[in-house]
């Protein structure tokens, strides 16, 4: 038996509670892992509270990133003792997740912890991070350099846009943090960000194209965010957009595409390819300043998920969640 944090709906609510599970409960996969830690995403935050079509089917054990030891594998890659992680693959959606202390997966969506990187790092960074680190790629392969000009990162004091401010500073950019909560202006400064953009002045609705200011943006909130963002962005740069946070509506014109030869690569940690996948996480251990995840990072238990998920969904939760499984 092990413990989980499971999801079922109750007259149309979602409901959260701790229950005690068997191994025979856990869905199909080739390999058996013992959890020893979670994350807290923005996408569980919905799951958990009900506030967003996550869950495919309930009963559900939320949870879109783990890492722990192999306990058993029927796969000749991953071997019992085996530190793994796990991010994406619709884990904590379509399937369960890592907010249990026994998980089954699939062996195709594991990756092996980087060499070096202790599990909570791995979960310091989790989705949030592998996301932040394939945007910072899908930039520097569109040819975004840092004497283009500054980059600007939008919803910089979460998960992902933390890990982005860092991971640009670090590469030699100028960043510019787009938040809605300017009272993290030390915070992200301490990443790495060289200037602060309010939210307000980010939602205000843009013309067609308005004065170059980008030479490249990662950015995790949509709608006229983004749409600004694009019409500001400066000939031949880029935007990597990766979320939704404000909107998933885009109200922007052709303009800044085909005047400017602005570049929209939409980014996608969920089906990643295993070999991108593993790129991005070597890149992470190499590249991170992991001295700054103190700062980054706050560790719960599983039975204050709930109260956290709702916290998370208000934006009153900044950088990462670590959710401790392991006892």
């Amino acid at each position: 038996m092990f413990k989980a944090l499971v999801l079922d709906q109750v007259d149309g609510k979602t409901t959260a509670e701790i229950k005690q599970l068997d191994e025979s409960e856990l869905p199909a996969g080739e390999v058996l892992i013992e959890v020893g830690y979670s994350s807290l995403n923005y996408k569980d935050g919905l799951a958990v509270t009900g506030k967003g079509p996550i869950i495919a089917k309930f009963p559900a054990i939320p949870g879109i990133d783990l890492v722990g030891q192999v306990i058993s594998s029927e796969d000749p890659r991953f071997s019992p003792g085996m530190q793994v992680v796990v991010t994406g693959w619709g884990v904590g959606e379509r399937h369960w997740g890592g907010m249990a202390a026994r998980a089954r997966m699939q062996a195709d969506w594991l990756v092996p912890l980087p060499e070096g990187m202790s599990p909570q790092t791995a979960m310091a960074i989790g989705t949030a991070g592998l996301t932040a680190m394939l945007c910072v790629l899908a930039l520097e392969e569109a040819g975004v350099k840092p004497e283009q000009g500054p980059v600007l990162v939008t919803g910089a004091s979460g998960g992902v846009g933390s890990v982005a401010v860092n991971l640009l500073s670090r590469r030699g950019f100028e960043v510019v943090a787009g938040t809605g909560r300017v009272e993290e202006e030390p915070y992200l400064r301490k990443l790495g960000a060289q200037a602060i953009r309010s939210r307000d002045e980010m939602a205000v609705v843009s013309r067609p194209l308005e004065k170059q200011r980008w030479a490249g943006v990662v950015d995790t909130v949509g709608g006229t965010v983004l749409a600004r963002a694009l019409a500001e962005t400066l000939y031949a740069g880029a935007v990597a957009a990766c979320g939704l946070a404000g909107s998933a509506d885009l109200p922007t014109t052709v303009m800044p595409f085909i005047l400017r030869n602005v570049r929209l690569q939409g980014v996608d940690s969920v089906s990643c390819p295993t070999e991108r996948r593993t790129l991005a996480w070597q890149k992470l251990q190499q590249e991170l300043d992991t001295s700054l995840l103190g700062d980054l990072v706050q560790e719960i238990a599983l039975e204050q998920v709930p109260e956290y998920a709702e916290r998370i969904v208000q934006g009153k939760v900044r950088g990462r969640t670590l959710v401790r499984i392991a006892e």
